[in-house]
């Protein structure tokens, strides 16, 4: 929860610096024009802040004698929800699944970044740690990429660059077409092969700026499916209407969601209006705040990258799962 003293915190730091999105445009082979969402460009300011790099979590790093989970690559070519789109994706597997007991679910936006072994998050690794420690329960992985509007994936290594094209149409519009996505096409993929729980309470979403957002947006629209939510410096700005969220949450009753959200001091801070990333993510935190929302939010140093959202992850993930069985 908040306390007064970190809202009067946020008011000086507002006072000070401001970065600007750059919207980048690009011309995928089709010719549609891209808004590159992961693309930042600093502006003037008259308070710069430090550079301030955390060390990884001590979950993320491989320990001796914990059972190792198994990572497969997939690639989904034939969308429904998203015609004319290409994506790759992932599934997780504990060492400690057991097909006669199902798994919970936890479901990774921007898939890549979330996997990397040496990059600021290392998901199978603490899930590794968290689970034979008892402090997570079993639980399958599902890492999905945004979708392309190619034929075929570019030669680039997968990862951030190129940046898939249907990235923002995907993450940042306030609609379930994600969320069918998921439930009618990625999902029963999965299950066909693993068993995973009905229970709602044991599926998480989770994902990084547009991922983020994305992930509220899933629960949002289908909380008999996801209960648990995940955000690091989400785009709870006006890139495609997600600055309304606070006003929705307050004219809604409340939904069984719970929420951890991950921000940067230094996220970025525009004087536009609606694309304020701090401003965005503590509307958020006001708002659930208002509505009695299960929620805890954070704001450490940095700006609109995964590496304090990386350091704190473990916490993050016992936080979320705290009262699931183990």
């Amino acid at each position: 929860m908040i306390d007064r003293s970190l809202f009067l915190t946020l008011a000086l730091l507002l006072s000070g610096t401001a970065v600007e999105l750059a919207q980048a445009q690009s011309k995928p082979t089709n010719g549609t024009p891209t808004i590159r969402t992961n693309v930042f460009r600093p502006a003037p300011t008259r308070f710069p802040k430090p550079d301030v790099k955390y060390p990884p979590a001590p979950e993320g790093v491989r320990k001796e004698g914990v059972p190792k989970g198994v990572v497969t690559d997939f690639e989904w070519r034939d969308s429904k929800a998203f015609p004319g789109t290409i994506r790759r994706w992932s599934i997780y597997v504990p060492a400690q699944y057991d097909p006669t007991k199902p798994a919970a679910l936890m479901v990774f936006q921007d898939g890549h970044t979330y996997l990397k072994e040496g990059g600021d998050f290392r998901v199978p690794v603490v899930f590794d740690n968290l689970i034979a420690a008892h402090e997570l329960p079993v639980t399958i992985g599902v890492f999905i990429d945004p979708g392309f509007k190619r034929t075929n994936f570019p030669a680039a290594p997968r990862g951030w660059q190129p940046e898939p094209e249907n990235r923002s149409f995907e993450y940042d519009t306030l609609s379930p077409a994600y969320s069918e996505l998921l439930l009618n096409e990625i999902l029963p993929e999965v299950r066909k092969q693993y068993a995973i729980t009905e229970d709602p309470e044991g599926h998480a979403i989770g994902g990084i700026s547009s991922g983020g957002i994305c992930a509220w947006t899933v629960a949002w629209t289908r909380p008999e499916q996801f209960r648990k939510v995940l955000t690091h410096v989400g785009s709870f700005t006006d890139i495609r209407g997600g600055h309304r969220y606070p006003d929705l949450i307050r004219a809604a009753d409340p939904k069984p969601i719970r929420i951890f959200l991950q921000d940067g001091a230094s996220d970025n801070r525009s004087r536009r209006p609606g694309w304020n990333w701090v401003m965005g993510n503590l509307n958020m935190a006001s708002a659930l705040e208002e509505k009695d929302y299960d929620y805890k939010y954070i704001l450490g140093e940095g700006s609109h990258n995964g590496n304090h959202g990386g350091a704190t992850l473990p916490d993050a993930l016992r936080w979320l799962w705290r009262d699931y069985p183990k």
